[in-house]
């Protein structure tokens, strides 16, 4: 082994880009390139943190790996080819736009197809059970290795039982693995409005396929299924993700854009969020709301009863509270993604709430107690 081809040179030669980099800072640090000047404390008072040669090294060094190990790649729309793979990209792009057909009228006839051929299985094992049993050959029917060892006369029409049962265990196969495929396309969410209709955009305006037949599916509306799973889209998420579109600018694009969702497209009519801080801006907006739900009826209360000691008030603030509540159960329903049960459980917690704040004041007195 040539010192050439030492194992010291070996690593080095793994880490190129390291090692010019750490090159590079050494020369840096010896030329007094990229360090920091004192602290105004050391230059005035003569103590503070005095620029440290190696510390400068060690930042710029991690400053470098952060970077190396930030940068990403992302496949955008415009690096594709136009037809099928462009296609493929944006749908791929987001999860809301993962519209397929589903193809429930071709699961259902071929259910129907096999579910018949069962039928016309099971009726002919009927039919050599009650032969065997009319004809006097119950043996048959008590005896599994007695009807496999005698040989079945071919003249009376009947196929032997194992062939049978063979022939409906491979059928139940079939006919269970698509009936379990069946249902568990049912449980595939339907596109909301907003994204169908962002994608028949897309199609409308960009024509990624250029016979029609094929471009067709996505005007199945009735059977097509979105992908997204995990991500509760209400109206209200839905909402507030079209007005950040309409309110499109820096501000909205620093906050809800990141950087790999930039590099996705350059068209300007595309627009994507990144879904966890659409989600987290809900979650600010939905939590003030109910903040402000619990206060102000507490302080409208509080007002009510102690401007007020006669029994008039304690009517006004259960009017207050039955206003309240319904307002909780409206922003609560259109808000979220909440069942029934939960809908009025949140409803049904928000008014005892109300209530004992109710009773508080009013065994209380009603007010303050005014000075004789």
């Amino acid at each position: 082994m040539s010192k050439d081809d030492s194992p010291m040179d070996e690593k080095s030669s793994g880490c190129p880009q390291f090692c010019s980099s750490n090159a590079e800072l050494n020369d840096d640090v010896e030329s007094g390139k990229g360090i920091r000047a004192p602290t105004w404390r050391h230059r005035l008072l003569g103590f503070g943190k005095k620029p440290d040669v190696t510390t400068e090294v060690v930042r710029r060094r991690k400053s470098i790996v952060a970077e190396a190990i930030s940068e990403t790649e992302t496949r955008s729309l415009e690096s594709c080819p136009s037809g099928y793979p462009q296609l493929s990209c944006f749908l791929s792009s987001e999860s809301g736009f993962s519209l397929y057909r589903a193809f429930g009228y071709l699961h259902s006839r071929v259910l129907l197809q096999l579910q018949d051929e069962l039928v016309a299985l099971e009726k002919e094992l009927d039919d050599l059970d009650r032969a065997d049993e009319a004809e006097g050959r119950n043996q048959n029917l008590k005896r599994r290795r007695y009807d496999e060892r005698r040989p079945r006369d071919a003249e009376d029409g009947f196929r032997p039982r194992k062939q049978i049962l063979a022939d409906i265990h491979q059928k139940l196969l079939e006919y269970d693995g698509l009936i379990v495929q069946a249902r568990e396309m049912q449980t595939f969410q339907k596109p909301s409005e907003r994204d169908y209709r962002s994608v028949r955009a897309y199609f409308w305006n960009e024509k990624p396929l250029s016979d029609e037949k094929e471009a067709g599916f996505i005007k199945k509306k009735e059977d097509i299924i979105s992908l997204r799973s995990g991500r509760e889209w209400s109206g209200f998420d839905g909402f507030v993700e079209n007005t950040l579109r309409r309110l499109d600018g820096k501000l909205v694009r620093k906050l809800f854009v990141t950087q790999e969702l930039r590099d996705k497209t350059k068209n300007r009519d595309i627009h994507y969020y990144s879904s966890s801080r659409v989600e987290k801006f809900v979650g600010l907006i939905i939590t003030s709301i109910i903040f402000i739900l619990l206060i102000l009826p507490v302080v409208g209360m509080y007002k009510l009863t102690c401007a007020d000691s006669s029994p008039n008030s304690t009517f006004q603030a259960i009017g207050v509270l039955i206003v309240f509540t319904l307002l909780f159960s409206a922003a609560m329903s259109l808000m979220t993604k909440a069942r029934r049960h939960e809908l009025f459980a949140a409803a049904a917690a928000y008014c005892a709430v109300l209530v004992v704040f109710i009773s508080n004041l009013s065994s209380n007195g009603n007010g303050p107690v005014k000075k004789s």
